[in-house]
């Protein structure tokens, strides 16, 4: 006959995977998150510089700026930003882009948003000199 003993650690290796493990599962979610977060950055930012790449034509508009840079955004990462606004405007000198949306949440609660602007000379053209 065997005689139990039993010890005060008993059960705390169990103890401190219940309380390790949802530590780390939250520090793998933040990680995910931020790297959704740049990502998202640099997907607006390419959307602007094609907004502003549109806008700045000679016979380009403001117009025709927001409306690329919209679908830029919207083919590149249709899930990734939610809510996004697209701000342009042209004057006689520059062209301007502003993108804005908020990232795609992995992290509950965590709503985080991205901002990117554009701006660009107006391409003209002018005669050579004499």
């Amino acid at each position: 006959m065997r005689a139990r003993h039993r010890h005060a650690e008993d059960g705390s290796a169990t103890v401190e995977l219940v309380v390790a493990v949802p530590v780390l599962l939250f520090m793998i979610m933040l990680v995910i998150q931020f790297g959704l977060v740049w990502h998202a950055t640099h997907v607006a930012q390419a959307a602007a510089q094609e907004g502003v790449r549109t806008a700045r034509l000679a016979d380009g508009t403001a117009d025709a700026g927001q409306t690329r840079a919209q679908t830029f955004v919207h083919e590149a990462a249709p899930t990734l930003l939610h809510g996004v606004t697209v701000t342009a405007s042209r004057n006689l000198q520059t062209a301007r882009v502003e993108v804005r949306g908020t990232v795609q949440a992995v992290v509950p609660g965590l709503g985080l948003t991205v901002d990117a602007t554009s701006e660009s000379p107006i391409e003209t053209f002018r005669a050579p000199p004499p």
